[in-house]
């Protein structure tokens, strides 16, 4: 039986004993998170680490009489074992929340319905990946890491809801490195992602990524601070979309006057009727329900047409605000967030980007992004990896790394002159504990001007 299928009948059986063990007026919510993943860390070219992770953690949620403790812990996958610990926490559980006060604004466990989506693959051979690696690497300073297998993600509560998600599928997040005639060190970056592995894909990405390294090694220019045409490739709009989850698009930190975008969402400072957002969850990069079990939207619609549609709403800042929950999700580090995030493509074709843009930047990508100023929505950050001048169209030379720091008001607002006709998949490459799920899908973006600093 497959490690996914092992998985659900555990959590099957768990839950009833648990379910079982309550008393009146007691309700407990069960959540199981699991990897079953090959890891291939590679440097200079050669495998450095080779690791295999299979893992199942529980999250215990008990609520009694408006009182509410969380607690965390990893199962071994033997039942009666399994069983014992459980029954551990519940009775701590049921301590701890005697002697707490009431939670007005934790939203009471309920029947969010039933679902199951299973997307099972076949991982690849990892012997085969690291040969075809090797392979298409050969000459180069490659680094990389290698992640492949199934996880799962799953929440039952004692009300009756049921969720559970399976997938399977690989990520190879990757760079190549060189240095330049002035011995300056340059990168190339990229990123392959699916379900099925296939070697002729990784040879054609490598193959341009060699000739963006020629490209790296002619003279960098350094340029003055200002304000720059420029192209920002998929990968570095991704970046920046990520940054929307730090509270920007959270009706929760929106009421807390948290929102970087509060001036946009208050209708005082519009964005372009270019700058469409929405979450998606079609893209199959995660499960739709959230901690809670609830279900958010197959697509929910956040900006059309520069205009606000709908904030990223839980259940808590449902129950503490009194508007209807979406079923978004909260993270470590802020309120509700973007899971599944996909800016709708333009009208630009990518092989037309440079001509386009005439003279001005090629922006591969940015790093060390935060807010500088959140009144009003300033992102600060460093240009990445291959980014050049181009003038008259054409490549010209790589560029010293810059310090940017723009508006979100400017970038999807009044500096967005096009977006392109395609749009690339930037599945989650975080292993910070396990391998995360989500991601996004951007197109690239076309700015008249775009801020450098320093």
């Amino acid at each position: 039986m497959s490690f996914a299928r092992e998985a659900h009948r555990l959590l099957e059986r768990l839950s009833e004993d648990a379910f079982a063990a309550l008393r009146p007026e007691e309700t407990v919510s069960l959540s199981l998170s699991g990897e079953d993943q090959t890891y291939v860390r590679f440097n200079g070219g050669k495998v450095r680490q080779a690791t295999s992770v299979t893992q199942l953690r529980l999250g215990l949620d008990f609520r009694a009489q408006e009182r509410q403790v969380k607690f965390m812990t990893d199962l071994s996958g033997r039942v009666e074992e399994d069983r014992h610990v459980i029954q551990v926490h519940l009775a701590r559980a049921r301590s701890e929340a005697a002697a707490l006060p009431p939670d007005p604004f934790a939203a009471p466990l309920e029947s969010h319905s039933q679902s199951e989506e299973w997307h099972e693959a076949a991982p690849p051979d990892p012997a085969e990946v690291i040969e075809q690696v090797t392979v298409a690497t050969a000459g180069t300073d490659f680094a990389g890491l290698f992640a492949a297998g199934p996880q799962i993600r799953a929440v039952r509560n004692s009300t009756g809801q049921n969720h559970w998600f399976a997938t399977s599928g690989f990520f190879l997040d990757y760079s190549l490195f060189t240095v330049n005639s002035a011995g300056e060190n340059k990168a190339v970056k990229g990123l392959l992602s699916g379900t099925g592995w296939r070697a002729t894909e990784l040879a054609l990405a490598i193959e341009a990524e060699r000739h963006r390294l020629d490209q790296l090694r002619r003279p960098s220019r350094t340029l003055a601070p200002g304000e720059y045409r420029a192209y920002l490739a998929p990968a570095a709009v991704a970046r920046i979309v990520e940054l929307l989850s730090w509270g920007a698009l959270s009706y929760g930190a929106w009421k807390k006057g948290g929102s970087a975008l509060r001036r946009w969402i208050e209708g005082e400072v519009p964005l372009s009727e270019r700058f469409s957002l929405r979450e998606n969850f079609a893209l199959g990069l995660g499960p739709r329900f959230n901690s809670l079990g609830e279900l958010a939207p197959l697509q929910l619609p956040i900006a059309e047409r520069g205009a606000p549609k709908n904030l990223l709403t839980g259940a808590r800042s449902a129950r503490e605000y009194g508007v209807v929950s979406n079923g978004a999700e909260s993270g470590l580090w802020s309120e509700e967030q973007l899971r599944s995030p996909e800016i709708l493509p333009g009208d630009l074709p990518e092989r037309d980007a440079l001509k386009r843009l005439d003279s001005g930047l090629y922006i591969g990508n940015l790093h060390y992004l935060n807010w500088s100023d959140l009144k009003s929505a300033r992102v600060t950050g460093m240009t990445r990896y291959a980014c050049f001048l181009i003038e008259r169209g054409q490549i010209v030379a790589p560029i010293q790394d810059l310090r940017f720091d723009d508006s979100l008001y400017r970038i999807f607002g009044t500096e967005l002159e096009a977006l392109s006709e395609e749009t690339r998949l930037f599945p989650t490459t975080e292993t910070y504990e396990q391998r995360s799920l989500g991601g996004s899908r951007v197109p690239g973006i076309l700015l008249t001007r775009f801020r450098l600093t320093l």
